[in-house]
C-alpha cells in the first residue's frame, strides 16, 4: 500500500508564495474530480493567479494549509485545504471554521493526508475559539464516507451559477413578476385568420 510507509511522514504547514505551482495542480485536480470543470472554465494567467494567491495568503481571515511529504530532495505537496472563519458566526459570538477547499493528491490517498489536513483545521479552530468545523464536501462517495467517519454530519447543499446565468434568471423573474411579456412571445396578427364580426341585432330587418 502506498499509504503505509508514508502515513507517519505527512506533515502540514502554512502555504508560501513559492507553493503556487503545486497549489494550482491540486486545485485543477479538485475541479476535475468534482465535475465542475465545465462550470468553472478557463485558467487564469500565472501572474494573475500568483497575485490572487498572495492576497489569499495575506488575508488574516484565511489560512492556506499544504500537506507535504518530506523527500531526500526536499518535499512534495500531497494535499491542500483553505481554512477560514464564517463571518456570521463571528457576529453571533460562536466562531465556526470553514474548510472551503479540501484536496488530497490522487497518488497519495489513504496515506493519512486527509487526517493531517483535518488536524490542521482542528488546530485552527482551537486558535480561534471555534466550536465547529464546517466543510464543503463534494459528491464523490469516498470523500463523503471519509468526512462521515470523521464525525461530519450533512448540513447544506451548495449550488453554483455564473454571473451571466444568474443575471438572466433574475431578469426573467422580474419580467414575470411585473407581467412583462417579451416581444418574441407576444402573439401578433401576422398570419392569423381574420374572424368576421358578428351580425348586428338589426341586420336583415
Amino acid at each position: 500500500m502506498p499509504g503505509s510507509a508514508a502515513r507517519s511522514k505527512v506533515v502540514t504547514r502554512v502555504a508560501r508564495p513559492v507553493d503556487l505551482p503545486v497549489v494550482l495542480e491540486l486545485v485543477r485536480q479538485h475541479r476535475v474530480e468534482s465535475h465542475i470543470e465545465e462550470v468553472l472554465t478557463g485558467h487564469p494567467p500565472v501572474h494573475a493567479a500568483g497575485a490572487g494567491f498572495r492576497r489569499l495568503l495575506d488575508d488574516p481571515g484565511h489560512r492556506v494549509v499544504l500537506a507535504v511529504l518530506p523527500t531526500d530532495d526536499g518535499e512534495i505537496g500531497v494535499g491542500l485545504s483553505v481554512l477560514g472563519l464564517d463571518p456570521l458566526s463571528l457576529v453571533l459570538g460562536t466562531p465556526q471554521v470553514t474548510v472551503d477547499t479540501f484536496v488530497v493528491h490522487r497518488e497519495h490517498r489513504r496515506s493519512g493526508v486527509g487526517a493531517a489536513l483535518l488536524a490542521a483545521a482542528l488546530a485552527y479552530a482551537a486558535e480561534n475559539g471555534a466550536s465547529y468545523v464546517v466543510a464543503a464536501v463534494t459528491q464523490e462517495a469516498d470523500r463523503q464516507r471519509f468526512f462521515a467517519r470523521m464525525g461530519f454530519a450533512p448540513l447544506t447543499t451548495r449550488r453554483i451559477a455564473s454571473v451571466h446565468t444568474l443575471g438572466r434568471s433574475l431578469a426573467a423573474w422580474q419580467r414575470r413578476r411585473l407581467g412583462i411579456i417579451p416581444l418574441s412571445r407576444r402573439v401578433t396578427g401576422v398570419g392569423r385568420r381574420r374572424v368576421p364580426p358578428l351580425p348586428s341585432a338589426t341586420a336583415g330587418r
